[in-house]
């Protein structure tokens, strides 16, 4: 294959940064990192300009391939409502990218890609059957993220570890647990919204349906008002009052009993959905922790492991204290991985693949 503009920038925008890689493609056809780095809590449209001078003062003779036409941005703007808090945020970075590059291609790669061929059973919501022909089901988060560890593991343990039966844990500022068999996606927590599944650092994960109505009659609260409550002001900073970082809750939790009730839902809510997950793919033979959480806080992984010896998990404190990559003990029934997870990367490569396919050719 003949690429001409061997250059891809990857930019992952998530709820609480914008990371940005470039990579280049060599003689092996596999990218390459030149350079990376993030854009944090200095707001949305400094975030946007940055990231485009930073783009800007690393231009080449051959500019950054990519791939996005007006066809599919005209589709996003139509399904705004099903993404109200990054979809806005996304389009705009891809318009400011676009008056930056206004020769350039740019891809998307989609995070719930990974999970586009859930089961019939683990798609389906159960309310009217009329909502499902509307699109309202469930669609599954940090897909970039599972589909590198999927590949990696293949990597470090061989193809049977990756086709086998393999449980994510990507705990970071978002959190959600994908059950994984064959390289497929069975069954995962978050579902319509990344909002769902087990409490994470501001938003809620699963609640009762009937809050809404009760809140709505006692206090008022409209729509908005509860998305607004259960996406950034719920999770670990709702039920400690006071922060939703995991490394200030696990200092202040013997003497703030709001810090150490925060850390124990958090904790039993992904052992929870473990055990929900395990009977999804009938036992484990792989659990990954991933994320910021799931890679640096060895107390997390020890506690939502605590209590799984029937499932056979267990963790080794030594190895899991001295941040190990396996830090199950030998001869455990279930390899528990610490793996760092690499999203831009995914993204790269996804790029490079549609390229290879001659769909880039076809779409400059």
């Amino acid at each position: 294959m003949n690429i001409r503009r061997p250059y891809i920038l990857t930019i992952n925008a998530g709820s609480s940064s914008i990371k940005f890689a470039l990579y280049t493609v060599g003689s092996n056809q596999k990218p390459a990192a030149v350079f990376s780095g993030a854009v944090s809590s200095i707001g949305w449209p400094s975030a946007q300009l940055a990231i485009t001078e930073i783009a800007s003062g690393k231009k080449t003779e051959k500019p950054i391939p990519q791939l996005i036409t007006d066809a599919t941005v005209a589709t996003l703007q139509k399904v705004i409502k099903f993404d109200p808090i990054h979809m806005p945020d996304e389009l705009a970075l891809v318009a400011a990218f676009t008056k930056e590059y206004p020769g350039v291609a740019q891809i998307a790669c989609f995070d719930t890609s990974f999970h586009k061929d859930l089961p019939r059973a683990a798609q389906l919501l159960p309310i009217p059957r009329k909502y499902d022909t509307k699109g309202i089901r469930r669609y599954g988060f940090h897909g970039l993220s599972c589909a590198y560890i999927i590949d990696e593991l293949e990597t470090i343990a061989g193809p049977e570890a990756a086709n086998g039966r393999v449980l994510i844990a990507h705990l970071g500022n978002g959190v959600s647990l994908t059950a994984v068999k064959n390289r497929q996606s069975v069954d995962t927590t978050m579902a319509l919204t990344p909002a769902a599944g087990v409490p994470m650092s501001t938003r809620s994960g699963d609640l009762d349906p009937g809050i809404v109505r009760y809140l709505a009659d006692t206090e008022g609260q409209t729509a908005a008002e509860f998305d607004t409550m259960v996406t950034a002001q719920s999770g670990l900073l709702g039920m400690s009052e006071t922060t939703a970082d995991m490394k200030l809750l696990l200092e202040q939790e013997e003497k703030d009993e709001r810090a150490k009730e925060a850390v124990a839902v958090f904790c039993y809510g992904i052992k929870k959905s473990i055990g929900a997950l395990a009977a999804a793919l009938g036992g484990i033979d792989t659990l990954v922790f991933t994320g910021g959480m799931g890679e640096n806080a060895p107390k997390i992984r020890a506690r939502v492991c605590e209590g799984l010896e029937f499932l056979g998990i267990s963790v080794d404190p030594v190895k899991n204290g001295r941040m190990a990559e396996v830090i199950s003990p030998e001869g455990g029934g279930v390899t528990v991985r610490v793996m760092p997870t690499d999203e831009s990367l995914t993204i790269a490569r996804q790029s490079l693949q549609l390229m290879e396919r001659g769909d880039y050719e076809a779409n400059k």
